[in-house]
């Protein structure tokens, strides 16, 4: 199952009520991409099928597409704020090894 930390969860919900009009949902899905197979992919989006996974994070919704699904299974995203800049990260224990850059994996 997908999760996010309060942090993440509250950091997209600001980022969502800046948009017009407010979105419905946060989409993630896994895309293929990168160097190492595969790439995190995140949108706001206001359609949702009846094949999506809907999670539900203290009134934030969340889609996940059915192939997008089993790559997601267990990850964590959070918000980081570091030096460097601030993100989400995804915390995926299922990865067996990332690009150099960081932006994609394998499973």
């Amino acid at each position: 199952m997908l999760s996010l930390t309060p942090f993440a969860s509250s950091k997209v919900k600001e980022i969502m009520n800046l948009q017009s009009p407010v979105p419905a949902a946060l989409r993630v899905a896994v895309v293929g991409g990168g160097c190492s197979g595969f790439q995190y992919h995140m949108a706001f989006e206001n359609n949702t099928t009846e094949a999506d996974q809907i999670f539900d994070f203290d009134g934030l919704k969340v889609a996940v597409d059915q192939m997008s699904s089993m790559y997601l299974d267990g990850v964590e995203i959070d918000y980081i704020e570091t030096l460097e800049g601030a993100g989400f990260k995804f915390n995926n224990p299922n990865v067996r090894s990332t690009c150099g850059c960081g932006s994609s994996f394998s499973v």
